[in-house]
């Protein structure tokens, strides 16, 4: 077992949990419907993380050895969580807009999970001659882009633009939906510097999951405010 994978994963978990309970603090739920939508947050993140491998191995899918093996994706892990909340809010009647009390709570986990990734030489970049290349000496004796380590930076800069417009109450409602777009848009752009395969037009399975992402959100949010105009005209 890789020990400092290990508690770094276990923080990250903490740090969420801690988190969003101060996050959450304000809205106007029972602590029944909080725990809800934290389990149905939880399971969907998991669930949505192993999508993309369990169909990529359909005995092992089959067998549910798939489950619990190390193949996951935090991309499809977010949109799992999103839509696992929507689903506890729907079993728990909850019509609050509960989205954006988990950005901030989700950018830290993950942004600290990404130094575990980095810890346990996993999610590596490619081949980089920049001087903060990276060897990683479980995989090769290459210097490779740290790419565990700008994703943490990506999520710290998410979480804390996304306390600035809460401050400024910019986008409410919609946090949740912009960062996870932001995401997507980051990934696409991030996957030209890491070493998966190619299967549609040059584009990696994660640069087409992107795009399909970043255009759920976008069209979610747009919604979003065209009712909420639609609402304040009536």
């Amino acid at each position: 077992m890789n020990i400092p994978h290990f508690l770094t994963m276990l923080l990250a978990l903490a740090a969420g949990f801690v988190l969003s309970r101060f996050s959450q603090k304000k809205l106007p739920l029972t602590t029944a419907q909080k725990f809800g939508l934290g389990v149905g947050g939880l399971i969907g993140a998991m669930t949505g993380a192993k999508l993309p491998f369990l169909f990529t191995d359909w005995d092992q899918f089959i067998s549910g050895a798939a489950w619990f093996s190390d193949g996951k994706t935090i991309l499809t892990g977010l949109v799992g969580g999103y839509l696992g909340v929507e689903a506890a809010k729907w079993a728990f009647e909850v019509k609050t807009k509960t989205g954006d009390s988990f950005l901030i709570p989700v950018a830290i986990a993950i942004a600290i999970g990404r130094v575990g990734c980095f810890f346990g030489s996993c999610c590596f970049g490619t081949p980089t001659e920049m001087p903060w290349g990276v060897v990683f000496p479980k995989v090769d004796a290459i210097a490779r882009h740290p790419t565990q380590l700008y994703e943490t930076m990506f999520h710290l800069s998410a979480a804390a633009i996304g306390w600035w417009a809460q401050s400024k109450n910019w986008c409410t409602g919609n946090r949740i939906k912009i960062y996870i777009a932001s995401y997507a848009g980051y990934r696409f752009v991030s996957e030209s510097i890491r070493p998966e395969a190619r299967i549609f037009a040059g584009f990696t399975s994660y640069q087409i999951a992107s795009l399909l992402i970043a255009g759920l959100m976008i069209w979610l949010w747009l919604r979003d405010v065209q009712s909420q105009e639609s609402s304040g005209s009536e």
